[in-house]
């Protein structure tokens, strides 16, 4: 048998960091230094310093949730003005082989104007969407 006990534990690692410093910060330098820290999304606050004195690039992580949730709902009217499409097209096609001609014609008329009104709200989405772009785009450059 071997006289050897197995200890348990870790493996001891082969440059185990032992050498420690300590920095110490003003309350504001404090703030600015979990500000930082937050805004990194790193879990252990000596890798983040690490990463800093070395000059490892420095990711900000950051989430909108207003954002976020515009694209969604943007994206649900989307789907729901191709619906609406998809249902016109075979609103005309009944339209056409159930009425008479002249009756059709007054039903066509009437889901045009109305198609005509949705058409005009998704240019202003599209327009609303363009200015909701550029006004993100400006906050991003001024963060930099």
């Amino acid at each position: 048998m071997d006289n050897k006990k197995n200890k348990g534990g870790r493996n001891p690692k082969l440059d185990p960091a032992t050498n420690r410093y300590s920095v110490n910060f003003s309350s504001e330098e404090d703030m600015r230094f979990l500000k930082m820290f937050d805004r990194s999304g790193m879990t252990s606050k000596s890798a983040f310093i690490k990463a800093r004195i070395f000059g490892e690039p420095f990711h900000v992580v950051s989430f909108d949730k207003s954002q976020h949730e515009y694209y969604t709902k943007l994206s649900d009217f989307h789907a729901q003005f191709r619906m609406v499409g998809n249902n016109y097209n075979q609103t005309l096609k009944e339209l056409k082989s159930h009425f008479s001609e002249r009756r059709t014609a007054v039903l066509v008329y009437k889901l045009e104007k109305y198609m005509m009104q949705l058409v005009q709200i998704m240019h202003k989405v599209i327009e609303l969407t363009d200015e909701y772009q550029k006004r993100i785009q400006k906050s991003e450059n001024k963060e930099i």
